[in-house]
């Protein structure tokens, strides 16, 4: 769909969420019950972000499984004040460790109050940052502190009623099933400013740009609206 702009080909830093809406879960999947449906998109990028709208907002129809969806409005969000401390909830799902084929490590859970959460998240964000080209080594380099402080509470809460934060996820690569385990739960992230805005705008972990790894920060208005606009056919 963004076949137009060969910069964009094998661009990846962005994150995005789930379609969020009415829903009822069967054994046949997702049901949806709204009229309407919201998807969350973000990115580090404006240039790609306002491509990748005027892509979309020019599709007549898109197809989701048994899912019609018709392109109508988006909205852009008020920003997040962002610091060297921010209580973070997962939008999506954080997958910490990287897929491969007819690998369990995929799988493997590993407590997120661990030294080891924390260590696998930080190698994975240094590496995204450098990725994108945007910070250099010597910036990189200042950037040491990085500490995953989860809700011990909720944890507790959760485990006390029997009910799950982690969960195995379907992934698919270049029509590859792969299966990941992925992390549901609020915590506090330490780290310096760049670091907090970049995994705010690009999500946190692997996969962000298939839909994993998406945050908000706890307590933001996410109603304020700083601009909208609706294409009519």
């Amino acid at each position: 769909m963004l076949g137009g702009k060969s910069e964009f080909f094998s661009f990846n830093q962005y994150n995005f969420s789930g379609l969020k809406g009415q829903i009822k879960i069967s054994r046949k999947g997702l049901h949806f019950y709204s009229s309407r449906v919201t998807l969350v998109f973000s990115s580090t990028s404006k240039e790609f972000i306002e491509y990748f709208l005027s892509v979309l907002l020019t599709q007549k129809e898109l197809l989701i499984g048994n899912l019609q969806l018709v392109p109508e409005s988006h909205e852009i969000e008020e920003s997040a004040a962002i610091g060297e401390a921010v209580k973070f909830l997962c939008i999506s799902p954080i997958v910490l460790v990287q897929a491969s084929f007819n690998d369990e490590q995929g799988k493997r859970f590993i407590s997120p109050e661990s030294d080891e959460f924390s260590d696998l998240l930080y190698d994975n964000t240094m590496a995204r940052m450098e990725a994108s080209g945007k910070y250099p080594t010597e910036k990189l380099n200042n950037f040491y502190k990085f500490q995953l402080v989860a809700d011990h509470n909720y944890l507790t809460k959760i485990q006390t009623t029997h009910k799950k934060f982690a969960r195995i996820y379907p992934l698919y690569d270049s029509d590859v099933k792969y299966e990941v385990r992925g992390y549901t739960f609020p915590f506090t992230l330490y780290a310096p400013q760049p670091v907090q805005q970049f995994v705010y705008e690009s999500g946190l972990g692997h996969f962000s740009h298939k839909g994993f790894g998406m945050l908000d920060v706890a307590n933001a208005n996410s109603i304020a609206r700083e601009e909208s606009m609706e294409m009519y056919a």
